[in-house]
């Protein structure tokens, strides 16, 4: 990263973001790790990702109503982390900078949704196989998109097995794994009321602020859960069998969301509800237990850490930086003063705009304030909407956001008192700059950005996110960003025009 100027320091002060935040590729801080230091043994790596989990929905996260001991487990016997957010708020460019170690605007196509990941941008499980890992994946691994278009014969994640046990079987003795447990759950479609059928009080969901309180809403909610909880049932049976093989100690264990819930206003767009994510770590020989770390954490910071864990180097292009130290240190709260603020972006998710335009937007979070530039503010965020009672394309209006009882009722009920400024947060319009006071508005509801006493605090996060995304080559800062839109989208046909 280049070295900040004055202003740019005092900023960092003002509003409490460290100069060293952002990833340098390169620059490995952890060092604690080599030497005398070094681990005795190469952990194995338990990687297991939700699809659509935002946080806080985990039982010990304080959600009364969705049950989930083997992540609470996990957390309770490793490290709970309250601030772990994807780079991007949907499935590919989410996936891609995990296995990568980089922002998804570096990715060229890997960027978007149903795209491709360039065969150039190094993978970790590709690495660790090379230094002598066994490595695979079951079900969803990097994806979805296509292997073939970018020069890969193999999915980023590796090789795909059956199942665990599969995987297990396969394992050459005495050779270390990385094993990626990809679940399709909570991902929509859901099966109504499979929540409530289960047991579950619908009565009982706390409705996120920026959804309507409507018993269609909450038993929507609860069908989400009931996918959520099918997802922490079946990592406690991958748990269960590392045990029963006496290799569970000896295994590093993350669990953790691709992006946010898929809701209206949640997936597919950089507040936190799209954007923050479960995160849980338990790797007994080296993690002390029962702590929470408040530092943030971007997923792409999984990349290096899984390398440094196994005694390699990160390599050069990683923009994600090891949290190893925060692994091995004993502390709680907030561990590394430089892990202050995270970004986050997006651009093409469904191809629900005309010629597959997305909408680009990078933002900038810290505990106080999340700042959003929107850089196409003429785009429909959600996608078009119904043009003479049917829709431009084929594809369903707003069709970023995906289809469910939840979006039907707010789109149904857009003119009642009740949901009709939530309707318009979720699927009309924005601004080009957003700004959200987190300390008198957790929820993100009410942007800021146009109010003078906000100015101050606005123009610096702007400066210093226009600044990080300078450093990283985004190639949407660097006049290029367009490139982005044009690039093949494989998910099916096309839509034309009705």
């Amino acid at each position: 990263m280049k070295a900040p100027g004055s202003t740019r320091r005092d900023f960092l002060k003002t509003v409490g973001l460290g100069a060293g935040s952002i990833g340098v590729p390169g620059c490995h801080p952890m060092q604690l790790w080599t030497g005398s230091g070094r681990a005795k043994q190469r952990p194995n790596i338990l990687f297991c990702i939700a699809d659509d989990w935002s946080w806080p929905h985990a039982s010990i996260a304080g959600d009364k109503v969705v049950k989930t001991p083997t992540f609470d487990r996990v957390a309770r016997e490793g490290i709970l982390f309250d601030n772990a957010f994807v780079t991007a708020p949907s499935c590919t460019p989410s996936r891609g900078s995990i296995v990568t170690g980089q922002w998804h605007w570096r990715l060229e196509e890997g960027g978007n949704l149903w795209s491709t990941l360039p065969s150039k941008f190094a993978v970790y499980p590709d690495l660790l196989e090379a230094a002598g890992y066994h490595v695979g994946y079951t079900r969803k691994g990097w994806g979805p998109g296509r292997n073939e278009p970018g020069g890969r014969t193999r999915n980023p994640a590796g090789p795909q097995f059956k199942d665990f046990v599969t995987f297990l079987e396969a394992r050459p003795e005495g050779t270390p794994f990385c094993f990626w447990f990809g679940s399709q759950d909570p991902h929509r479609s859901y099966t109504w009321e499979s929540g409530v059928q289960s047991g579950m009080n619908s009565d009982e969901v706390e409705v996120p602020a920026c959804l309507p309180d409507s018993e269609t809403v909450r038993k929507d909610i609860c069908d989400y859960y009931w996918e959520v909880q099918r997802f922490d049932r079946e990592v406690g049976e991958l748990l269960t069998l590392l045990a029963e093989r006496d290799a569970l100690d000896d295994t590093m264990v993350v669990i953790t969301g691709d992006n946010g819930l898929p809701f209206p206003r949640c997936k597919s767009n950089l507040y936190d509800l799209g954007t923050n994510v479960p995160l849980a770590v338990r790797w007994p020989a080296y993690v002390k237990a029962g702590r929470t770390v408040e530092d943030f954490i971007s997923l792409q910071d999984l990349a290096p850490t899984f390398l440094e864990a196994a005694g390699l180097e990160p390599t050069a292009e990683m923009t994600g930086r090891s949290f190893l130290d925060i692994l091995t240190s004993k502390k709680s709260g907030c561990v590394d003063r430089r892990r202050d603020h995270v970004l986050t972006g997006k651009e093409r998710h469904a191809w629900v705009r005309k010629d597959g335009l997305g909408y680009p937007c990078r933002a900038i979070r810290t505990h106080e304030f999340l700042y959003i530039r929107n850089f196409k503010p003429q785009r429909w965020p959600a996608g078009h909407p119904v043009d003479g009672g049917e829709p431009y394309y084929s594809n369903r209006a707003y069709g970023d956001i995906d289809g469910a009882p939840s979006k039907t009722y707010m789109m149904e009920h857009r003119d009642d008192p009740d949901v009709k400024r939530l309707f318009e947060l979720a699927f009309e319009k924005r601004p080009a700059e957003e700004l959200y006071d987190l300390r008198q508005d957790p929820d993100q509801l009410n942007n800021v950005a146009d109010r003078p006493e906000y100015v101050t605090v606005k123009n610096k996060l702007a400066s210093t996110l226009m600044a990080e995304l300078t450093d990283t080559k985004d190639p949407r800062v660097q006049g290029r960003g367009d490139v982005f839109d044009r690039y093949p989208y494989y998910g099916g046909r096309q839509p034309k025009k009705t």
